[in-house]
């Protein structure tokens, strides 16, 4: 690889700056991201969930240090920057966001997501003020860092009951102020509801594909004004639904047709680079 971490960083930062919206996909191995890289995307996103996944682990159930040796395998996979879900930061106090932050640059990433759910189901969304502070402690490591790293700041609040629309782009605002470079709230409900977020910040909007009937067109989303899409578990999903299609079909009719719409083994390769 011959692309420094500075120059990766500065080319996200570019991408970020538009003009419309670029896709940042969602590999859960090294093979993944370097057919990503071979399909001409320009960057790369760990999934929280699909890395756990990969791992045979549910969503949340690798470690901190778990989490950056599989974001460091992404990113030496190719020469493109590569940003991690890092889901709450790996703890609740504000200083243990800012040392994840600086272990984030140290395994090679150039941003990362921080998000404001607790892991608690009975107080699953960070009080204001803690949700804030932590995004601060967290843009204020970032801004020490000797490269431009790029903190997205993600709000849950419309996952959980009693979704707001309004206490969502309250938390966004916050976030903004508090430094964090990108904007991130899943589970918006129509393209109606993105465009009233994106206008409501100056800061770049991420939008998160992968839920069912909330999940919109690349044309439809840079028309609300979203700046990057992200594709959480979709891919991972996608790939393990035609696995288990091969399998059943295997498994139940005895029949192999699946091997009709494969992709072959030379082509993978070749989308890799070897």
């Amino acid at each position: 690889m011959n692309v420094s971490q500075y120059e990766k960083a500065a080319c996200f930062q570019a991408l970020h700056a538009g003009p419309g919206a670029f896709i940042i996909p969602n590999p859960w191995d090294i093979g993944s991201a370097r057919i990503l890289a071979g399909l001409g995307f320009q960057a790369l996103a760990t999934s929280s969930a699909a890395s756990a996944a990969a791992l045979g682990r549910r969503d949340g159930g690798l470690t901190r240090d778990e989490a950056l040796a599989h974001a460091r395998q992404i990113v030496d996979a190719t020469d493109l920057p590569v940003s991690a879900d890092l889901e709450k930061g790996f703890g609740d106090a504000p200083e243990i966001v800012a040392e994840t932050i600086r272990l984030a640059a140290g395994a090679g990433l150039v941003g990362c997501t921080i998000e404001d759910t607790t892991g608690n189901p009975d107080a699953p969304l960070y009080d204001f003020q803690l949700a804030v502070e932590r995004i601060a402690a967290a843009a204020q490591a970032a801004r020490a860092l000797t490269f431009p790293f790029a903190l997205a700041a993600r709000t849950h609040n419309l996952l959980f009951a009693d979704p707001s629309l309004d206490e969502t782009i309250t938390r966004l605002q916050a976030f903004e102020r508090a430094g964090a470079d990108v904007l991130f709230a899943p589970g918006l409900p129509g393209l109606a509801a993105v465009r009233v977020v994106c206008a409501a910040v100056s800061k770049p909007v991420n939008f998160m594909v992968g839920i069912k009937g909330k999940s919109f067109s690349v044309a439809g989303l840079a028309a609300a004004g979203v700046r990057r899409i992200s594709l959480a578990t979709s891919l991972y999903r996608a790939a393990m639904t035609g696995f288990l299609d091969a399998v059943y079909e295997v498994r139940d009719t005895g029949q192999f047709s699946f091997l009709d719409r494969s992709v072959t083994t030379p082509e993978l390769i070749r989308l890799m680079g070897n």
